[in-house]
């Protein structure tokens, strides 16, 4: 029978109503806090813009950052300071903002009139406070209800500003939700680069940056320059890059001070117009992809009424892109670097050779390459086909399927452990690759030499990376191993093969580790796996006296049915978070690297006396190379 379809099924939600049933539209992910792009920093950013937007306006040269153990957050500026009469409206009136005035905020990221008040209304604590000219007024609110208003300004000597704090509402975010620091502070440094003027305190620690992008550059950038980086500055534009050894290609884009992780228009007007001036300049036809091999990159542009792709604001869109003065994006980038960075090439002939150089490696290297890729993708046909290693599952990211953003596959140590995992999974959203034993380590190779590794030709064309992620088959890549010493080594290789040669695997949050439970306590009645000692003691307490416990030593142990549990709904999976910078290029070469003897001397230094003794002297004779 037809579902009836009348009058009163037609609602209009206020402001507040709207984000809090659809956060994810303004906010993206609900998540807990452990990866860099989890709402709550988008939260914090939105706090923070608006006093960006401040400083490059010209008003305010320090902005304070807290974050208690509690989760509270305090937003501190020292601008104009929001009008006291507009407080409120600016706090919980959805598109009421001072941006849609070019004049007042030319060049700002937000110009919706939404970003604060998704702080509002997503917030079980919010509190709105400005001091302008002697003056103060503050508004606090809960879930974006007003609950305390200061109706009449009072005199304060404060000195000119805005402040903003607020708590997230549990009730919408995970109970664990809380800032990590490292993320903090990694966006309080990008705020800095890309205002070298700007002071910015976080917990007392201070960021401030002399030469912007070419800080960045010199801050994250974990290879060796093939030159010294390349700085180029105009109006509404900055670039800085250089090259590496390294085959990939890495850049870092802002607009008007906005992060765009995911790039748009102006990389791709950069990516275009550096291959064209490097050609001019040369005379040579060179391939693209040789052009910007082993380039990394940093690219800010400011422009009136950028564009995103939503509220998160991670990626320009294409319209109205334009630069003051009515010049598209693409040809205002491609001007700019045919005049600066030719000119530059020009009284740089050191800097002109050495990237010539780089390029012809990549050529010559794309050339040797073309045969060993043949190979691989002949492979990668017979795998489609005859890959025993791989139980593949019906849904695929890579589809229009509904069920493609649950897509998984299990990347698993030895038939046993698979055949558990294969039995018990999900036919239609989890497949399972299984590996024979340990894989090479690839720290410090050649491309070449992991083309030529079955194993990882084998897993490449089970992911479809081979040429980029934009085909990738499973949203979720979790490495299954063991919760022993073996298992935690072939993570460890995993891992550096990700980083090494597919890192965006990892940036881009597809890469998951599946823990597993050490023991099942059990009666007559109930059962429950335990994924530590302590989740063990508060089993046998809870079943009472004298239960049975098995300590599980592997995968292969686990039965198909108590998978089944292990991977379904309350299926744990820890994150592989990738915060970009040389810390990643040295923990992977003091580990993964050869320095067996300093390896050795820090594990007898901070090994614990509770460990097996021939545990220890086994990890000491491996060295995790």
């Amino acid at each position: 029978m037809a579902t009836s379809y009348t009058e009163d099924d037609i609602k209009s939600l206020d402001w507040r109503e709207h984000i809090r049933m659809r956060p994810g539209m303004y906010i993206g992910k609900l998540a807990d806090g452990s990866s860099a792009d989890d709402g709550i920093y988008i939260l914090l950013k939105e706090a923070v813009d608006n006093s960006i937007d401040e400083h490059i306006m010209g008003f305010g040269k320090e902005i304070r950052i807290q974050i208690d153990d509690l989760g509270r957050v305090e937003v501190r500026d020292f601008g104009r300071g929001i009008p006291l009469g507009k407080l409120y409206d600016c706090a919980a009136q959805i598109n009421t903002g001072a941006k849609y005035d070019s004049e007042a905020f030319k060049k700002s990221v937000g110009l919706n009139g939404v970003g604060i008040k998704a702080v509002n209304a997503l917030s079980s604590f919010f509190e709105i406070q400005a001091w302008r000219e002697g003056e103060t007024k503050a508004l606090e609110f809960s879930k974006g209800q007003l609950t305390q208003d200061m109706k009449h300004p009072r005199k304060d000597d404060g000195v000119n500003g805005t402040r903003l704090a607020f708590e997230v509402d549990r009730t919408i975010f995970p109970a664990k939700t809380k800032f990590r620091e490292p993320f903090v502070e990694k966006m309080c440094r990008y705020y800095s680069y890309l205002n070298p003027a700007l002071t910015v305190v976080f917990n007392g620690k201070k960021f401030r940056s002399k030469d912007g992008l070419l800080d960045l550059l010199r801050e994250e950038m974990e290879k060796t320059p093939l030159y010294k980086p390349i700085h180029l500055t105009g109006k509404d534009i900055e670039i800085a890059f250089t090259h590496s050894e390294e085959s990939s290609e890495e850049y870092y884009t802002f607009v008007n001070g906005q992060n765009t992780s995911q790039g748009g228009t102006h990389l791709q007007a950069f990516r275009e117009a550096f291959v064209n001036v490097v050609r001019g300049f040369y005379k040579k036809q060179w391939e693209p992809a040789d052009i910007r091999a082993g380039i990394e990159a940093a690219i800010c542009v400011r422009i009136e009424e950028p564009v995103f792709e939503s509220q998160t604001k991670t990626k320009l869109g294409s319209a109205n892109t334009k630069p003051e003065g009515g010049e598209s994006l693409r040809s205002f980038i491609g001007n700019f670097l045919k005049e600066h960075l030719d000119n530059y090439l020009h009284k740089n002939p050191q800097t002109a050779e050495a990237i010539q150089k780089r390029i012809i490696a990549a050529e010559r290297e794309r050339k040797d390459l073309k045969g060993i890729q043949k190979l691989a993708r002949e492979r990668s046909r017979q795998a489609k086909v005859h890959n025993k290693k791989l139980r593949d599952c019906r849904v695929h990211l890579d589809t229009k399927h509904k069920q493609r953003e649950e897509s998984t596959i299990f990347i698993t140590e030895g038939d046993s452990a698979s055949g558990s995992i294969t039995k018990s999974r999900d036919v239609e959203t989890q497949a399972v690759f299984s590996l024979r034993g340990k894989p090479l380590n690839t720290f410090g190779l050649a491309r070449k030499v992991v083309y030529e590794n079955e194993e990882f030709a084998l897993l490449q064309a089970a992911l479809n990376i081979e040429d980029g992620m934009s085909d990738l088959r499973y949203n979720r890549v979790v490495i299954a191993t063991d919760a022993d010493v073996d298992g935690m080594h072939i993570r460890l290789l995993l891992l550096t093969f990700f980083l090494q040669f597919f890192p965006e695997l990892i940036r881009d949050g597809h890469v998951y580790i599946l823990q597993t439970p050490l023991f099942r306590v059990r009666n007559k009645k109930e059962t429950i796996y335990c994924y530590s000692e302590d989740e063990k003691t508060k089993a046998m307490a809870k079943l009472g006296k004298n239960p049975e416990i098995t300590r599980f030593k592997g995968l292969g142990e686990i039965s198909p049915d108590e998978f089944k549990f292990m991977i379904g709904d309350d299926m744990r999976l820890d994150p592989v978070n990738f915060i970009e910078g040389k810390g990643v290029r040295e923990l992977l070469t003091f580990y993964m690297g050869k320095n067996t003897p300093v390896r050795q001397e820090y594990i007898i230094e901070n090994l614990r006396e509770d460990v097996d003794r021939q545990i220890a002297v086994w990890i000491l004779d491996f060295g995790w190379s």
